[in-house]
């Protein structure tokens, strides 16, 4: 059955690696006939959150900016991926921040129940990723309904391109046709 996937690719940086395992994870569940939305947030305003809670009453964030929409799709989405480069051990800021304005959908009867995270970083050492893939799991603990239904983590690429031919690539593909 066809599920509604909204793919978050958070690096700033064009042709990055971790966008590179974004879109492989977008063409393994295209390929298994899901619909896809990636969305990059590369070129999205995004500010940080006040912590105002005006969002638990009014149902969106206050702070009108491209976080409203993304939230909103995020609500809708039945599985969401996070595409993040490992910045000191840790998701890059755009996706803390992403996460933390999403907070409107705390509460709500969002949609999602499978959450995935695909992570690129120049470290190649085992558990480069923990602290990322913790965070998210922090985030997804306020949601009853969700899981974190996997994870794909590319170690010793960090110069644009270089996570060509690495078996992560591959991975991304698999999981994304496994939704």
């Amino acid at each position: 059955m066809s599920k509604k996937v909204l793919v978050i690719s958070t690096s700033l940086r064009n042709n990055s690696n971790s966008d590179a395992l974004a879109n492989s994870f977008v063409k393994g569940a295209k390929e298994a006939g899901n619909q896809v939305e990636k969305i990059s947030l590369r070129d999205k305003s995004i500010g940080f959150c006040q912590g105002c809670l005006a969002c638990l009453k009014a149902g969106n964030c206050v702070i009108k900016d491209d976080a409203v929409e993304i939230a909103k799709k995020m609500h809708d989405a039945e599985v969401i991926v996070f595409a993040t480069p490992i910045y000191y051990y840790e998701m890059s800021g755009q996706m803390k921040t992403m996460l933390d304005r999403a907070n409107s959908l705390y509460g709500t009867d969002y949609i999602f129940q499978d959450l995935y995270m695909l992570s690129t970083a120049a470290e190649d050492e085992e558990r480069v990723d923990a602290r990322a893939v913790g965070g998210l799991e922090g985030w997804i603990e306020c949601f009853e309904r969700a899981r974190l239904a996997g994870t794909v983590f590319a170690g010793g690429v960090n110069g644009i391109g270089e996570i060509e031919g690495h078996p992560a690539l591959e991975q991304a593909f698999e999981m994304g046709k496994a939704v």
